[in-house]
């Protein structure tokens, strides 16, 4: 995958706040309970690669999550949302929303995630380097959680997905460090189309199949979903 430098495009870019859940009972999830209300922390926190999808959870220590079926692992090591769009939601629906509360880890301000590409590397802080994989697909723990009538619809038609990210490079992370993204991928495809994809653009299915940034079960579901055979390893 061949990748170009981009170094100064998020010069302005930084983490607003890290946030962190511990496991919480809902009604709106088949799982043991949920770790989606997640809060901001004052401290830094140490973000690794957890493991394999089904077995482990999050990369940031301290970080619950409950249910490995469909969270979790080495693709959705960690969620980041933008305090832009968290923002501009707040203002839409009449009410507070605190960094945390879609359920990132990280929140970030001065990047447009909609625009980033799967496969790009964002260096933060001192250490920390972070790949860009999937798009958020919004779920039943998500609308009940944040408790608004029609919420996945009305997310999913917005498009603002945020993105989940794979640990390249473990290391700290704390409120107020600075994110650059360090390379990108030479393919057009970003989060946001790869979410329209997977939800409301269908057509774009067979686009996903050969993306290498994104995870292995998106391309594989891309290929169910499109009929076309995912590319050979190798």
């Amino acid at each position: 995958m061949t990748t170009t430098s981009t170094s100064t495009r998020t010069d302005a870019a930084v983490i607003h706040s890290v946030n962190i859940g511990s496991r919480q009972d809902s009604e709106h999830t088949s799982g043991d309970g949920t770790g989606i209300d997640k809060r901001p922390v004052d401290h830094a926190v140490q973000v690794s690669a957890p493991g394999l999808k089904g077995v482990a959870g999050s990369g940031l220590a301290g970080d619950a999550v409950c249910d490995l079926r469909h969270h979790g692992g080495d693709d959705q090591a960690v969620y980041a949302y933008a305090l832009e769009d968290l923002t501009a939601w707040s203002a839409e629906l009449g009410r507070e929303l605190p960094p945390g509360i879609f359920g990132e880890n990280l929140t970030t301000l001065g990047i447009d995630l909609a625009a980033a590409r799967p496969g790009e590397r964002w260096a933060v802080g001192d250490s920390l380097v972070l790949e860009v994989s999937d798009p958020r697909i919004p779920c039943r723990t998500f609308a009940g959680h944040l408790g608004e009538k029609s919420w996945v619809k009305r997310f999913t038609e917005r498009g603002l997905s945020g993105t989940y990210l794979r640990v390249v490079t473990p290391g700290p992370v704390r409120a107020g460090d600075r994110l650059v993204v360090i390379s990108r991928p030479d393919h057009e495809v970003t989060v946001g189309k790869a979410f329209r994809a997977f939800t409301t653009e269908p057509a774009l299915l067979a686009e996903m199949v050969s993306v290498p940034g994104l995870s292995a079960g998106s391309r594989a579901v891309a290929a169910r979903r499109s009929k076309v055979s995912t590319p050979a390893a190798g």
